[in-house]
């Protein structure tokens, strides 16, 4: 199969007329073409399959509460249609039991979306209480060793860790790396010496940041200062309500689209007509597109990827390009998967999606097969 695009998002840069020629669900070549000799060509821009490296939940289900590769498969499908081909669903703070079961369900999906389901996010428990967020205190703990031994387990992927540098040792996070495992730093109350010791010891990226984290003040830079300064990867959920447009730009200048990656921390909300969800012993309320709980906690997000790079656009006039490689390239790197996916060249996964001039999804390829968006086709 080989598809002759309008344009398309190749090197890093948007390249009229380029052809992308596909086999066995894989790019084996791509190349310029003249537009006059071909007869059917694919509109807009086409572009890598988009990149989630944070999904609590979508399609009316949130992992937490919903542990199977059935109901982690319906979380992928909902994102699916929204340009996402590639995801880790995410487990927020829970009991050990919920982990143990979160972790068979990934590694079950797997086994059927292998591309779709690149691995798991586990956003704690091991977090600071003081910048806990919607987190729930009762299951806020220091890690044990059978915590751990969950994340080693080779099955499940590509394996991201959020975690509070005040309340893991950076010979923990040393050893966590050592075994494969991404170290990702938040819901830290930390100053600016015992985030950097937690690079030191390998972390190499925030999550969502400036949200659940020591803030930047001229004599303590905090974990948001020196996630800036430093020359690692953060995470930012860019849906107006999160980050301002102006403190999301301040990050996109300092960072760069190498460095940020553009995620949703979407609740079941997502791909779904739900306007309020259960929510351990509280709820979740949707109001105009934000999710918070009755006494006005931000709890998440109803984001979805396809919004996400329109909003960095739009809200935060940011180039198209880049906020394109923030939402594939980016993130592909910061998982150690960008020889399989996250950029149109040979020898990736052919994840693709087309987006017209508003920068909506239009067409979809997850493996080289064309999968119907919304019933358009």
């Amino acid at each position: 199969m080989i598809l002759y695009c309008e344009n398309a998002y190749i090197d890093g840069e948007i390249k009229p007329y380029h052809s992308i020629e596909i086999e066995n669900g894989t790019i084996n070549r791509v190349s310029p073409f003249e537009p006059a000799k071909a007869s059917v060509m694919v509109e807009g821009i086409v572009v890598p399959g988009f990149i989630d490296i944070q999904v609590n939940g979508g399609g009316g289900v949130l992992l937490n509460q919903q542990r199977s590769a059935e109901s982690v498969l319906t979380m992928f499908e909902a994102h699916q249609q929204y340009g996402t081909t590639s995801m880790l669903p995410t487990l927020i703070t829970d009991t050990a039991d919920v982990m143990v079961e979160a972790a068979a369900a990934i590694r079950d999906a797997r086994k059927l979306c292998e591309t779709g389901i690149l691995g798991v996010h586990f956003e704690g428990p091991w977090l600071s209480e003081e910048r806990k967020g919607v987190h729930k205190s009762e299951f806020i703990r220091a890690p044990s060793d059978s915590e751990l031994a969950i994340l080693s387990d080779p099955l499940l992927g590509k394996v991201l860790v959020t975690l509070a540098p005040e309340s893991v040792e950076p010979a923990v996070i040393r050893d966590m790396v050592g075994a494969g495992i991404i170290v990702f730093l938040g819901h830290s109350d930390a100053p600016a010496d015992v985030v950097e010791r937690a690079i030191e010891a390998g972390a190499t990226g925030f999550t969502h940041l400036y949200n659940a984290m020591s803030p930047l003040t001229s004599r303590a830079p905090g974990m948001v200062g020196t996630a800036l300064a430093s020359h690692s990867y953060a995470g930012i959920i860019v849906d107006g309500f999160h980050a301002s447009p102006t403190a999301c730009n301040v990050a996109f200048r300092a960072k760069g689209p190498k460095e940020m990656i553009l995620v949703t921390d979407a609740m079941s909300f997502a791909g779904s007509n739900a306007q309020e969800i259960a929510f351990f012993d509280s709820t979740i309320l949707l109001a105009d597109k934000k999710l918070t709980t009755p006494d006005g906690t931000l709890a998440g997000s109803s984001l979805t990827m396809e919004d996400a790079v329109k909003n960095t656009v739009v809200l935060c006039g940011q180039r198209i390009a880049d906020a394109i490689e923030m939402a594939t390239q980016t993130p592909a790197k910061a998982l150690g998967v960008d020889h399989l996916v996250g950029s149109i060249a040979p020898g990736r996964v052919a994840n693709l999606l087309s987006l017209d001039n508003q920068l909506s999804v239009k067409r979809l390829w997850q493996n080289g097969r064309e999968i119907p968006v919304f019933g358009e086709y």
